[in-house]
């Protein structure tokens, strides 16, 4: 029964939609029935439009991400090595950190065109500080009694790094890695529902400019439903891995 129990509620909602419709409690056109959009999604599956707008997104969201996990590690390691570098760079990075990405969108189309770059962009802005402040942390987490082993073992900066470092900061990192990849996919489809000839962010506003709701409902659905499986499939690769690496601290 308990495999049973997270299905109960989206089965309840399927046929309260479902009722709605039926008893044309609220009009089709607003809120086409269950059936009619899973016809919808089958129709654009089928002629590849679903598909090709999918595989748009996913490209442009791990693209985005590994660009802001190399940006966000980097930055955090310098930062927690160099106390001077933070205090030059915190009003900045704090400015920068309370404007939306979505915001900066005008700006970016005006400086780099609606295109690739703006949507990496985009992309960046809103998932790098989860990855830079998490990391940040977790690198700054070693309490005085590991430092004080290192020095007593006469560990390389090397083997610090690897031994004590990385294993005391890995959930703080765990943790912001998945931040920044649910940021990650939201400021993508926020930018391609924006700047963008492609992708489900651009699936879900040119139905909604050829007054296609049922496709609208379908672009939303597909949204929701491939975030919460990246997100889980993301997070359990993720702590598989570090248990194989970092037994003694995922434990």
């Amino acid at each position: 029964m308990r495999y049973w129990r997270p299905l109960l509620t989206p089965i309840l909602l399927l046929i309260y939609w479902q009722l709605l419709s039926s008893l044309e409690l609220i009009s089709t056109y607003l809120l086409p029935s269950p059936i009619t959009v899973f016809y919808s999604a089958v129709n654009m599956w089928q002629i590849g439009a679903l598909p090709r707008h999918i595989s748009t997104s996913l490209l442009r969201v791990f693209e985005g991400f590994c660009l802001s996990c190399c940006l966000g590690t980097m930055l955090a390691g310098l930062v927690a090595r160099y106390s001077w570098l933070e205090q030059l760079l915190s009003a900045p990075l704090a400015l920068f950190r309370m404007i939306p990405p979505l915001a900066m969108t005008p700006l970016l189309i005006l400086w780099l065109g609606i295109g690739e770059t703006t949507q990496l962009s985009i992309i960046v802005l809103a998932s790098v500080f989860p990855i830079f402040l998490n990391t940040r942390d977790g690198l700054r987490r070693v309490s005085t009694a590991h430092k004080e082993l290192a020095i007593s073992l006469n560990l390389s900066p090397l083997r610090y790094l690897l031994a004590i470092v990385i294993p005391s900061a890995t959930p703080s990192v765990v943790t912001g890695f998945r931040l920044a990849f649910g940021y990650s996919w939201r400021a993508l489809i926020g930018a391609e529902l924006i700047a963008a000839s492609s992708g489900l962010g651009y699936l879900i506003i040119d139905s909604q400019e050829m007054m296609r709701t049922d496709a609208v409902i379908v672009g939303i659905l597909t949204i929701g439903l491939i975030g919460w499986l990246l997100d889980t499939l993301f997070y359990r690769s993720l702590v598989l891995l570090l248990r194989r690496r970092f037994p003694e601290v995922t434990s």
